[in-house]
């Protein structure tokens, strides 16, 4: 008797544990897995935003991980591939891209896509098709320092290149380091052009490679133009070495408090642009990998994220720029007074309805930017004829 009555405890207990740990299971499996990129410093933001969205949403639950940028490329790679990977991931448009080649991102209906500037989504769509939402965005600006110049406002890398020489015989100042190559730099400077790989080698590609050749060669831009980041260029301009600097608005809060009495000189003016007049601008967006168990949680999730509250918040927060249209139209994007950041939040804003036609990201971005890059430096160091030199670089990238 007494053995039967543990029997049948101990089968109770089992049972109950069963119970909890497919109750906890099923409950684990009902979130949606969230991953950020360097987003911890704004944990407050976040964790309000997602209770907020819960409260509204009482059957989805929210697990945010904050991925640390670096490690952020291989992590998703990784996970994408397998069969458990998050619901929604934070990236860059670049490594979207190539997931979207590689089939692992869900396709997102342009039904969804009402709330955003149009010319961002056209931005991001792969091939025709929608596999990221936008998040929030960047567009430098010029940062510029009123004593040096004389309050000439550049308008054009043509401007640039004119006024160059008579900076240099006044104030012993370079106009600016361009960084042409670093990264995608040199590349987005073609795009302002309309020169993409396809016609890299055209006489307008010659006549842009030339222009900044001229300027090197003449030591009208410094010689550390091939081979310095932003990062020196931004000390070049706290030490009133150069004159002119392309940079997001958060540059100047570094200059504001590293260098006041640059800061007190310093004056902004919107992207310099090319040819075509269209601006630059930079975007993190959200995908849906294509094995995440809860896509439509995860897009609802993005929308809420992006609306036009969400938008304002976040971009009170930092130096971002919203992706959402209404919140684009707000005071808070269009209105200013003599702060300077705040005319830096406004001029950026304004950029966004100017961005088309905008830089696509192709197959093998990453080589095709280091083609170019390494053309940068032969033609600035006059390894060859321009022009012999571009048509390599079309040779080798016909061949990518």
């Amino acid at each position: 008797m007494k053995s039967s009555l543990i029997k049948f405890i101990s089968l109770i207990v089992l049972f109950f544990l069963i119970l909890f740990t497919f109750a906890y299971k099923k409950n684990q499996s009902d979130e949606v897995i969230f991953w950020t990129l360097q987003m911890n410093d704004f944990a407050p933001y976040m964790n309000k935003v997602i209770a907020e969205f819960e409260k509204e949403n009482p059957d989805i639950k929210i697990k945010w991980v904050d991925v640390p940028f670096s490690e952020g490329e291989k992590r998703t790679l990784a996970s994408v591939l397998s069969d458990n990977p998050p619901d929604l991931i934070n990236l860059n448009p670049d490594f979207s891209a190539l997931l979207a080649e590689r089939g692992a991102l869900y396709e997102i209906d342009n039904q969804y896509t009402e709330q955003f500037n149009k010319s961002i989504i056209n931005s991001l769509k792969f091939n025709g098709k929608l596999y990221s939402l936008p998040w929030y965005a960047t567009s430098a600006i010029t940062i510029y320092n009123k004593k040096l110049a004389n309050n000439f406002i550049p308008k054009t890398y043509n401007d640039i290149s004119k006024i160059a020489p008579e900076i240099k015989s006044k104030t012993g100042a370079y106009v600016m380091l361009p960084n042409i190559t670093e990264n995608d730099t040199m590349p987005r400077i073609l795009n302002k052009y309309g020169i993409t790989p396809d016609n890299i080698n055209s006489e307008k590609s010659v006549m842009v490679f030339d222009l900044f050749k001229n300027l090197y060669e003449k030591d009208l831009i410094p010689k550390e133009t091939i081979t310095q980041t932003h990062r020196e260029a931004l000390e070049k301009y706290m030490s009133e070495k150069i004159v002119y600097f392309q940079a997001g608005a958060n540059f100047l809060t570094m200059i504001k408090e590293n260098a006041p009495s640059v800061y007190v000189n310093t004056d902004i003016s919107s992207q310099l642009t090319g040819e075509v007049g269209q601006y630059d601008f930079s975007l993190m967006n959200f995908v849906i990998p294509l094995r995440a168990k809860h896509k439509d949680e995860a897009l609802k999730f993005a929308l809420f994220l992006t609306n036009e509250q969400n938008q304002i918040e976040l971009g009170q927060l930092t130096n971002v720029l919203a992706v959402n249209e209404k919140a684009l139209q707000s005071d808070f994007y269009n209105r200013y007074d003599s702060d300077l950041m705040t005319k830096a939040r406004v001029i950026s804003a304004k950029q966004l309805n100017k961005i088309e036609p905008s830089m696509k990201t192709s197959r093998n971005q990453k080589e095709i930017n280091t083609l170019i890059n390494t053309a940068v430096q032969q033609i600035l160091l006059n390894k060859g004829e321009t022009k012999n030199i571009l048509d390599e670089v079309y040779e080798k990238y016909s061949q990518l």
